[in-house]
């Protein structure tokens, strides 16, 4: 038994003790990302075209700033606000489900400003006659709804600005039927400026009896133009407008939190109800519990006590991957579920590998100790390097992916560290505890045994059947044209809606096209009884599907469960960093590979990743479903998972060109896939297993990315087998 046991023992019952702790109580410990409490991920783009040349250095700062105390006032709990790049904001709103309220109160620019409208009835004539005088401008101000409005003439020079509040509230118009006002309080300078204007505008009134008015004019619009008959010298005002006491609020919330350096503007958009994020939250929940029962009972049956061994790392496993979410403070996102899945499946490779070292120690006639021993030291190095691949993937998925990626790349870097801990060190210290007897036997079932197919006398038609497979899937998807891409990369917006009752699909066409949503398009969600939908639009348009739906079956029969809208910019973005993620991952993987083997592998492992992507492009999109960012973590993904058994069977090459030095070169690569193949199979079944899980139980949204999964690791355990290495002996010749 190891000398250092008892410390390890000790070590890992702190680890778990720790990770107890750390997510406990789970409703309070574990962040959840907006897809699953419900919330609203916006980016702003600040347009630094109308600040002034002085003062673009600092504009955006300055919108953070401001918007940060919108949000603050606005009452969200945990917010997010920070600034990305030049120009861009990025807003992180959890909880809230008014996403037009709270867009509204984000974006508004709240420029307030005060001008006197002229009282001289010959320029007001001469205005009206279409000769504007020089200094002054023509506003519509609205009498209220079914009133129409009046033209007024306004000085273009305002002498106060929103700059001067100090505060800004809610009352009610005693002498108008209580409706909601806004009253402005200004500082010093801003009272005395308003002193000396309305005293002037209220002597103006004495000497011609006219009364004078001011205007009062936010973000442009003239909201009203209250008459002065007397001086206010106290530095107060109203804003009168026919607002509803939410406005109002609104309105004295921005006004409080000073105006924006310059406009804003929605570039992306992702809102998830309350509704559907419970939903996702339930789902996911569901197919990680199946999957891990699946990957569980599969394991002890084929492996007995050692997967017994197993299965309480892989449970550990699960602890130690949510407590090292809590303890980065990273947020437990949809995809991060899928990526918990996904390394649940994996988690086991590393086991299976060591599990099936110690089947051909048992072989040799050697005991427990030295078999445990053995398996490994001599699974060791491929587990670093399959890992390590994998962790590459995530890594870049991190670095260029963005939002709910980004906490797929998280999971998926922390199952990876995690299930190396406790496939190397904590199913040790188990193993050094239950061989403590002489007498342990150890015994495992084996379905494939070592085979003695010959993989290079078929490589050829394999070679083949990928190469039209790979050719007519790209035909397809070249033909699709642009109707491969989701919002995320071609823009526009995506409207998931439910309703109370089943709608006819012919009526609701109608309805978005009376309502001025062109070229949309519509398909069911879900089940076929057509009470959820997703409306796509090419334009940045989801408050006009939202109303026009309303419109429809009215106000309280409809339901926005999530809305995505995306600007030509930011999906051009997304495209190029989609790009960039793919390339960077293969040249990294291709390094690593030639570090650690040969040229000529990493050549061999770049075709395999090739083909894999370029079938599991072919078939994702002959099955009509669309591509987006969760696509791309797809493709990745499998890239990583496909170069992991890759890896395995060079490894074997590479161990035994060492040991088997006259063999010929197609003979080691038949002998080293025939060795391999039944850690091949074990966990490809494994990780399938969790999977179909993902597919079956994890729900509509993460369908397509489960969909993708399972095309990728069929195709790669595909090529790993009958292209990568088949083609390792080709690119070898006749050499040893």
């Amino acid at each position: 038994m190891n000398k250092y046991y008892k410390w390890k023992v000790l070590l890992i019952v702190a680890i778990v003790a720790l990770s107890i702790w750390k997510i406990s109580p789970p409703s309070e410990k574990i962040n959840l990302g907006l897809d699953l409490q419900g919330g609203m991920h916006v980016v702003m783009k600040v347009d630094l075209e109308k600040v002034p040349e002085l003062a673009r250095e600092d504009a955006t700062d300055r919108a953070v700033e401001v918007i940060r105390n919108r949000i603050d006032e606005f009452g969200v709990k945990e917010p997010s606000v920070s600034k990305q790049g030049v120009d861009q904001i990025i807003i992180q709103l959890p909880g809230v489900s008014d996403r037009k309220r709270a867009l509204e109160i984000i974006g508004k620019t709240a420029h307030l400003e005060f001008r006197m409208v002229a009282h001289e009835q010959a320029l007001i004539d001469q205005a009206l006659g279409g000769e504007i005088p020089e200094g002054y401008e023509i506003k519509e101000l609205s009498r209220g709804k079914g009133l129409g409005s009046e033209k007024l003439l306004l000085e273009k020079d305002s002498f106060l600005s929103g700059d001067k509040l100090v505060n800004a509230g809610v009352s009610f118009d005693q002498g108008s039927l209580g409706q909601p006002i806004v009253t402005l309080e200004f500082n010093d300078e801003g009272a005395k400026t308003f002193d000396q204007a309305t005293a002037k505008a209220s002597g103006d009134f004495r000497v011609d009896g006219i009364p004078r008015r001011i205007a009062i004019i936010l973000d442009g619009a003239l909201r009203s133009a209250p008459q002065v008959r007397e001086r206010i010298p106290n530095g107060r005002a109203i804003v009168q407008g026919q607002f509803t006491y939410e406005d109002a609020s609104d309105l004295a919330l921005v006004l409080r939190a000073g105006a924006l350096p310059a406009p804003v503007y929605v570039e992306e958009e992702r809102t998830v109800g309350a509704t559907l994020g419970q939903d996702s939250i339930e789902k996911g929940i569901r197919a990680c519990f199946v999957g891990l029962v699946l990957v569980l009972v599969a394991m002890f049956a084929y492996y007995f006590i050692n997967g017994a061994v197993a299965n309480v790392a892989l449970i550990l496993n699960l602890l130690f991957l949510i407590a090292g979410l809590s303890l980065f403070n990273a947020s437990l996102t949809l995809p991060g579920i899928a990526g918990i899945i996904l390394a649940m499946g994996m988690a086991v490779d590393s086991n299976v590998l060591i599990y099936e070292r110690m089947r051909e120690e048992l072989k040799l006639g050697k005991g427990a100790r030295a078999v445990i021993a053995s398996g490994y030291n001599k699974a060791l190095s491929t587990i670093l390097d399959s890992n390590i691949t994998t962790l590459i993937t995530a890594l870049l998925l991190f670095r260029f992916g963005t939002g709910p990626i980004r906490g797929f790349a998280v999971t998926l870097s922390l199952g990876i560290i995690v299930s190396m801990f406790t496939a190397l060190f904590v199913t040790r210290a188990i193993f050094d505890f239950i061989s403590k007897k002489q007498d342990l036997k150890i015994k495992m079932l084996e379905l494939v045994g070592v085979p003695s197919f010959n993989y290079i006398k078929w490589r050829h038609i394999a070679y083949g059947v990928s190469s039209v497979v790979i050719v007519c899937g790209l035909l397809f998807f070249f033909n699709r044209g642009s109707d491969n891409f989701g919002v995320d990369f071609s823009g526009g917006s995506l409207v998931q809606v439910k309703f109370a009752e089943p709608t006819d699909m012919g009526a609701i066409r109608s309805a978005l096209k009376e309502g001025g949503v062109e070229g949309s398009q519509i398909q069911n969600f879900g089940d076929s009884s057509l009470n959820e939908i997703i409306v796509r639009t090419p334009q940045m348009n989801p408050e006009e599907v939202e109303a026009s739906l309303k419109a429809l079956v009215g106000d309280d029969q409809v339901e926005i469960m999530r809305v995505e809208r995306v600007g030509p910019a930011v999906g051009a973005d997304l495209r190029q960093k989609a790009m960039w993620a793919s390339i960077w991952a293969l040249i990294a993987m291709g390094v690593y590979v030639s570090f650690r083997f040969r040229f000529q592998f990493a050549v061999c492992a770049a075709v395999a990743l090739f083909h894999d992507a370029a079938i599991t492009v072919g078939l994702y999109s002959l099955s009509g479903r669309e591509m987006n960012l969760t696509f791309i973590a797809a493709i990745l993904t499998i890239i990583g998972y496909s170069l992991n058994d890759t890896i395995v069977i060079f490894d074997r090459v590479r161990e035994n060109m060492r040991l088997l030095k006259k063999m010929t070169f197609s003979d080691l690569i038949n002998l080293s896939l025939n060795q391999t193949l039944s850690r091949t199979i074990i966990t490809s079944g494994l990780t399938l297993l969790a999977v179909i899980a993902l597919y079956v139980f994890g729900g509509e949204v993460i369908n397509d990315f489960a969909f993708a999964i399972l095309i990728g690791v069929v195709v790669g355990t595909y090529s790993s087998v009958f292209i990568a290495a088949p083609l390792a002996a080709d690119l070898n010749g006749k050499r040893r």
